[in-house]
Order: C-alpha cells, then sequence, then structure tokens
C-alpha cells in the first residue's frame, strides 16, 4: 500500500479504513456498529471483543485513519547513525525511535506509538531543524528499542565536554560587539547537532524539574547557565564561553528572532509539547557588553492549577475571595511583587466566572495562558495598543467581567473604575507589599479617594514561600534569636512544632521543594470607605482591616510554620514586620 493510499485514508471512518486495509469485511464492521448502538464503547474496541480483529489490526486502522503507515519494527537493526539522530531524552520525552536518518537532506523517519503524537513531529521540526516522516509501530517494540539502545541518559556534561574543543565554534567568540559577524558561520553554528543536542538537553533538564526561568549569561571570561526553581536561581555546569554565541543563535533561530541583529533587545515565543505536557517558553534576549543575554521563562500549562480549591487559600479566606469575584460590579485588585502568583490567582477566579452566561474581556502584557470560553487580547506598545486603549473599546463590546493586566497609570486607573461604575466586575494588578498600601498606591497615582470608595470592593494581597521538602523534613526548637525575628517569645509558641528540611537530592540540598502561597485579602467596608475618603496613611487601613478579621501576610505564613510547610526563614524573609 503506497502512501498516496495512506493519504486517501485519511479521516475516514474507522471501519471504513479496516475494511479498505482488508482486516474486516464490511458486514461484520456493520454487526459492530449495531451492537455501539446499545454499548458505548469505540468501534475498535468491540471488534476486537467480537473477535474479527486483533489489537494490532485496529492500530493499524487507526494510524491509516490519521494518513500514516504502520510498520513492523520486529527485525529493525539500528547502526549508529540512525541511532545517533535523536538523544536519550527526546526518545524518552517522546517516546519515539528513529528508524531511519540521512544526515545530508537532515530527513528522519521516527516511528511513534500512537498517530495522535502529531506534536512529536512539529517538535522535531522546530528543536532539531529536521524533515520528519513519520509511522506508527507496536507500542512493546518501541519500548523494547527504547530499552535496548537508550537506556542510558547522556548528560549535558557529556555535552558540553564534547564541544569544549570545536574549533569552529570558537571562531565565534572572537567577534566583539558592534563588529559585523559573517551570518553564514552564525546559521550554521545555530543548526550544528552537538549545539542542539546541548539545548535540548538543557530544556529537558529544566522541564523535569520543575524550573520556571532559563538563563544563559555571557561574562568576560566565561558564559552560565543557570536555572530558577521554586524562586531561587540554581547554576548548571558551565559550557566553555565560545558556546555561547552559538547557543544565543540557536535559541534566536528557535523564537523566530532575527538572528543578525546583536544590538537591540528582541522577545519570542517558543511552544513545545514534551512528554505530553504543552510547554510554553518566553524567550527575551538582551544586548550586554560582553555578548547577548538570554532569559527563557517556562511556562508549563499542564502545571497550573487553575482552579481556586487548589491555589492554596484558606477555607476561610477562599469563601471571602469568592463574596469579592461574584459581586455584580466594583473593583478587586491582586497586588505582590513580580513572581509572586497574582496572575494564576487571577486566571482561577476567571475559570470560575467563565460560564455560558458571562462574557469575559481580558487584557494582558502577555498573554500567557490562552484559555477556552475568554476573549484575550495583547497589550501591544508599539502599535499603540495600550492598556487603556483596550479598555476603552471593551466597554462597546458589552463585557460582565473584565481583566487588566496591570494598572501601571492613571489613564487605566480612571477607565478601570469607569467601567466598574458603568457595571462591570474588573479584575486587575498592582506592585505593592500588602493589601492596605495598594489604596495608597491608587490615590497616590491621581486617582481621587471618592472614586475609590464608589468602586473598590477588596485587595488580596499574596507571596509565594518555598514549603518543606517531605523526604528530609524535620522537627526542630528553634532558638529565642529566629522568634525574635518574627516579634514572637518561647512563651507565645509553647506547644507548637517547627520544621525544616537538612538537604538532600530531592531538594538539591536547599531543604524546600515547591511552593505555596500566603494570602492577606482586604474587603473594603463602610468603615474603610471614611478612611479612604479622609486619606488614611497605610497602618490606620491595616488597623481597621484586621479589626474586621483581616488576616495579614506574615500571620498567615505563622500558619504555615505551625503546620509544618514552611519555615521560618522563609516567612521572615517573604513578609514585612508588623507595626
Amino acid at each position: 500500500m503506497n502512501a498516496i493510499d495512506f493519504q486517501e485514508m485519511k479521516g475516514r471512518k474507522l471501519g471504513r479504513v479496516l475494511t479498505k486495509l482488508g482486516k474486516v469485511t464490511r458486514e461484520k464492521v456493520h454487526e459492530a456498529l449495531a451492537v455501539q448502538k446499545t454499548r458505548k464503547v469505540p468501534l475498535g474496541q468491540l471488534l476486537v471483543e467480537l473477535g474479527y480483529c486483533t489489537e494490532r489490526d485496529v492500530r493499524e486502522g487507526l494510524a491509516g485513519q490519521a494518513g500514516l503507515p504502520y510498520e513492523d519494527l520486529s527485525k529493525l537493526e539500528l547502526n549508529d547513525e540512525v541511532k545517533g539522530a535523536l538523544n536519550a531524552e527526546t526518545v524518552q520525552a517522546y517516546q519515539i525511535v528513529p528508524i531511519a536518518f540521512n544526515k545530508v537532506s537532515k530527513r528522519v523517519k521516527i516511528a511513534m506509538k500512537s498517530p495522535d503524537n502529531f506534536r512529536a513531529v512539529d517538535d522535531l521540526k522546530l528543536l532539531m531543524g529536521f524533515s520528519v516522516d513519520a509511522v506508527v509501530s507496536d507500542p512493546e517494540q518501541i519500548d523494547g528499542i527504547i530499552r535496548k539502545h537508550y537506556s542510558k541518559t547522556e548528560s549535558v556534561v557529556d555535552v558540553v565536554s564534547e564541544l569544549a574543543s570545536d574549533q569552529k565554534l570558537a571562531s565565534l567568540a572572537g567577534v566583539k560587539r558592534g563588529e559585523s559577524i559573517d551570518l553564514d558561520a552564525v546559521m550554521e553554528a545555530a543548526e550544528d547537532n552537538k549545539v542542539i543536542k546541548l539545548l535540548n538537553l538543557v530544556l529537558l533538564q529544566a522541564i523535569k524539574d520543575k524550573a520556571s526561568d532559563i538563563h544563559f549569561e555571557p561574562f568576560e571570561d566565561e558564559f552560565k547557565m543557570r536555572y530558577r526553581i521554586d524562586g531561587v536561581l540554581y547554576e548548571m555546569v558551565p559550557p566553555p564561553k565560545h558556546l555561547g554565541p552559538a547557543i544565543t543563535s540557536r535559541v534566536k533561530v528557535m523564537a523566530k528572532m532575527d538572528i543578525a541583529e546583536r544590538r537591540l533587545p528582541q522577545d519570542g515565543r517558543i511552544e513545545l509539547v514534551l512528554g505530553g505536557a504543552p510547554i510554553d517558553l518566553r524567550v527575551s534576549v538582551l544586548p550586554t557588553m560582553h555578548g547577548e543575554s538570554v532569559v527563557m521563562r517556562v511556562l508549563d500549562r499542564s502545571n497550573v492549577k487553575l482552579s481556586l480549591d487548589r491555589i492554596g487559600m484558606r477555607d476561610d479566606d477562599l469563601l471571602n475571595f469568592r463574596k469579592l469575584i461574584n459581586k455584580p460590579n466594583g473593583i478587586v485588585i491582586v497586588t505582590g511583587p513580580t513572581g509572586s502568583g497574582k496572575t494564576t490567582t487571577l486566571y482561577a477566579a476567571l475559570m470560575e466566572l467563565n460560564d455560558i452566561e458571562t462574557k469575559v474581556l481580558t487584557a494582558e502584557d502577555p498573554v500567557e495562558y490562552d484559555i477556552d470560553g475568554l476573549c484575550q487580547c495583547q497589550v501591544n506598545t508599539e502599535a499603540e495598543t495600550t492598556f487603556a486603549k483596550l479598555l476603552r473599546s471593551f466597554l462597546r463590546q458589552d463585557p460582565d467581567v473584565i481583566l487588566v493586566g496591570e494598572i501601571r497609570d492613571l489613564e487605566t486607573a480612571q477607565i478601570a473604575v469607569q467601567a466598574s461604575l458603568t457595571g462591570h466586575l474588573v479584575l486587575s494588578t498592582l506592585h505593592t507589599n500588602d493589601a492596605p498600601s495598594s489604596v495608597v498606591r491608587l490615590v497616590d497615582l491621581g486617582l481621587e479617594p471618592f472614586l475609590l470608595t464608589a468602586t473598590m470592593e477588596g485587595v488580596v494581597a499574596q507571596r509565594l514561600t518555598r514549603t518543606i521538602c517531605p523526604k528530609c523534613k524535620e522537627f526542630y526548637e528553634p532558638k529565642e534569636e529566629e522568634l525574635m525575628e518574627l516579634s514572637l517569645t518561647p512563651e507565645e509558641v509553647r506547644g507548637q512544632r517547627f520544621a525544616r528540611g537538612k538537604g538532600c537530592d530531592n531538594c538539591f540540598g536547599s531543604g524546600y521543594r515547591g511552593r505555596m502561597a500566603i494570602f492577606e485579602i482586604m474587603a473594603v467596608n463602610d468603615q474603610m470607605r471614611e478612611l479612604i475618603m479622609k486619606r488614611a496613611n497605610t497602618n490606620s487601613l491595616r488597623n481597621q482591616a484586621r479589626k474586621f478579621g483581616m488576616r495579614t501576610l506574615r500571620e498567615c505564613g505563622l500558619l504555615a510554620i505551625y503546620e509544618g510547610q514552611t519555615s521560618l526563614d522563609e516567612v521572615v524573609r517573604e513578609t514585612l514586620a508588623e507595626e
């Protein structure tokens, strides 16, 4: 059966494909379809149960339905060139094996377990720069090949040592900033198989370790690779300095940036699917004294808990927050420093509000997660599409809920107020230290207090604190000096248990693994509105809010300490002392 026949079968019904392949007769397909009316199970499963097909026949049919041939790998012998086309990490991440490879044309033929793994083909084209042909094969045969040929994984150290003596790549490192470069040489370096392999290993390792950012940093005498896990940077094995331009060029090719532009900052995006999980990489390239610094922000969509029940709010806080976001109009603000989880909290709120009866519009910079049911708009300052301009347009789109990525200036704040006064719920973020100081910040921007009192419904401040590693957690008695950091006395904490991590392989010796959010929720009531009208300071607002039950960030952190989730040091680091 030739490839054209498979393309003709693409998209046809499974019964039709199996008949065309000669695996089953038309009468038997009709018999199985009759049974399917009473039993809601897949047709392929029914044909196997009735004894008309084997499981392999059904796999062949599903492959044909996707327009792909099915190949038996039982007699396949891999030579070194074919085996070396893909590294062990790529093979294991995508659950594929190379079965043919042409080094000159950079064309690889891969066998997949399922025809649904189409993203593997797309990602190999992007990551490796290959032309890819795909076939479907028996999963057990593929597992056997992986066990036999790819059980020993190649490490970053191995590839770095291979690249250390590469003279071609070393020649690029001598080009200084402002000097012209040989574009052909840069492109050749970006397409070098060893450079591609190194970058893929770094990406796979970072994603496996749940890193949030990957940094490639050029210095005068070295080139560093670091990644951030749970808010803390860890250094990887540094490659030789001369690899910097090649690695940077490869990243720019993947992110569809201008490879020749080395004087201006650039931004781009890379979309991958690793191990079945969709991964977005936001790429930023910044020219520095000694070369281009690259930061890749890892957005692992499968790892984001877009549900209010899963973001870590305590039951009473969750009840108060739900009351705020279910108001028909008004402004609700989430505040905190960069990387404190504000976006995740807002998306979780939108997911709860997102139903068929509610029109939700968002203005973001950038749009981090693509969510069905939301009309999401990207801010583009070059095209003069600012938050303020988008907000004005939103009001003509008849929304119920509006998300403004950030209130950065008076104009955006005024339109957000106008939107809430005309019957819309507005969600947004600010950069302040705690919930009460958000009010003062908005007044400082130039917003009139009477407008704030008419529209503001509540503010949520949050931080992310590292959680203690469960594998090396131990309980201990803290010293008096440690307690003093949180203004506590030994008498106040009598009967409480304190935990810390000793450090192990699971947590890279840090004693921490993962992060949790702590929250401070300030609902704006009549008494608070009076204080806002009087332009009261942050302390007065905080004291009033605490009278009505607001739990401060530090108090929320203390509860997490007493429950053995985080440590004294983390709460001291992430929260301010209360006056």
